[in-house]
């Protein structure tokens, strides 16, 4: 028996884990990865894809001159992008950082339920993402860096196929 303050008190009694509380406790987890998993619409994973493949930006400075210099220092020259897919426009960029945004609403609720140690920096940063304003000519980089974030995050989350 503890005594607190001269008075004498006893520690409450815990009452037994049963198996019908561990059954709860693993049918509370289940709804829970069920309802974290129907929130993560398709179209996250589209958007994501989009922003990480290959766009053409402005042509570097020295252009050939800058490769044959790499080349003869034994470096690699940068990719050949396709002149297929189109630039960014501000319309898009902005639509897909509301996407993001959005997502990233979700993910902070979903995210506890699906990871088994709360990934704190993983939520941090896309909070930290979330509220940046970047310039017009650094969309492009944030977007990429708001996609790989989220990506980390979804990693993380994993598949619910268990």
């Amino acid at each position: 028996m503890a005594v607190a303050g001269g008075v004498p008190t006893t520690a409450p009694k815990r009452r037994p884990v049963t198996a019908n509380d561990v059954k709860k406790r693993r049918l509370a987890h289940a709804l829970s990865r069920s309802l974290a998993c129907e929130a993560i619409p398709e179209d996250l994973i589209t958007m994501v894809e989009e922003v990480l493949s290959d766009r053409p930006g402005p042509a570097g400075p020295g252009g050939r001159k800058l490769d044959n210099l790499l080349a003869r220092m034994g470096l690699p020259t940068p990719r050949q992008r396709s002149p297929r897919t189109t630039p960014l426009s501000p319309e898009d960029a902005t639509r897909i950082a509301e996407r993001f945004r959005r997502a990233t609403r979700l993910l902070l609720q979903i995210a506890p339920h699906r990871i088994a140690i709360y990934p704190t920096d993983e939520l941090r940063r896309l909070i930290v993402l979330r509220d940046l304003r970047p310039a017009p000519d650094q969309m492009l980089r944030y977007l990429r860096q708001y996609a790989l974030a989220i990506v980390a995050v979804l990693d993380l989350m994993g598949d619910d196929e268990e």
